[in-house]
């Protein structure tokens, strides 16, 4: 995907569609998902989805003021962090996983910049499930891009794409199945 400022690529059969619907079902089980909450313009508000951060032993993660400290990599997310981290020839150290359960669950635009992440992280994304579009935005431009993320497909976000874009999936009014999503990062 060529876009100014950027380095993306998408890879829509990254993983077999029907072994990605399998795949959902087993992480909502296994992870251990939480309701976090955020602080905005002075209120404490639900983050709209479920969160868990699994990572190395020293691969604590905060983003809004919020300080994740990994869970021990599951035997099932191990194998799925290897998979992507030899596919992209990068070392992941942490992954966040978000469960968005229906259509009313999102995240807002936002980049991936946090201190931890380095200057020009790489940032791999796993959607399993439901498909949903990820928005992207430039920040001064204010061009937009739409990409439908598949189930099983890995959108990997690298160079300058965080400190040039934003992103967020939206909530919708079309009636949406779960979906579940893992970014893999090198905390540094």
């Amino acid at each position: 995907m060529s876009l100014s400022g950027a380095t993306i690529a998408y890879y829509p059969n990254f993983i077999d569609f029907s072994e990605s619907k399998l795949l959902v079902k087993q992480l909502f089980q296994d992870i251990a998902w939480r309701q976090d909450n955020i602080s905005m313009f002075g209120k404490t508000v639900d983050i709209p989805r479920l969160q868990a951060w699994y990572g190395d032993k020293n691969a604590s993660y905060t983003y809004s003021k919020l300080t994740l400290l990994p869970f021990d990599w599951t035997p099932l997310l191990l194998r799925l962090k290897q998979q992507v981290s030899e596919f992209c020839q990068q070392d992941f150290n942490g992954m966040l996983a978000n469960c968005y359960r229906d259509h009313r669950d999102s995240v807002s635009w936002h980049s991936d910049d946090e201190p931890e992440l380095g200057e020009q992280p790489v940032i791999a994304s796993l959607s399993l499930g439901c498909q949903r579009m990820f928005h992207l935005k430039h920040k001064d431009s204010r061009e937009s891009v739409k990409l439908p993320l598949q189930s099983g497909s890995l959108l990997v976000m690298s160079g300058a794409t965080q400190q040039n874009w934003r992103h967020a999936i939206h909530k919708t009014r079309i009636e949406k199945p779960m979906r579940i999503n893992l970014t893999f990062r090198n905390i540094q």
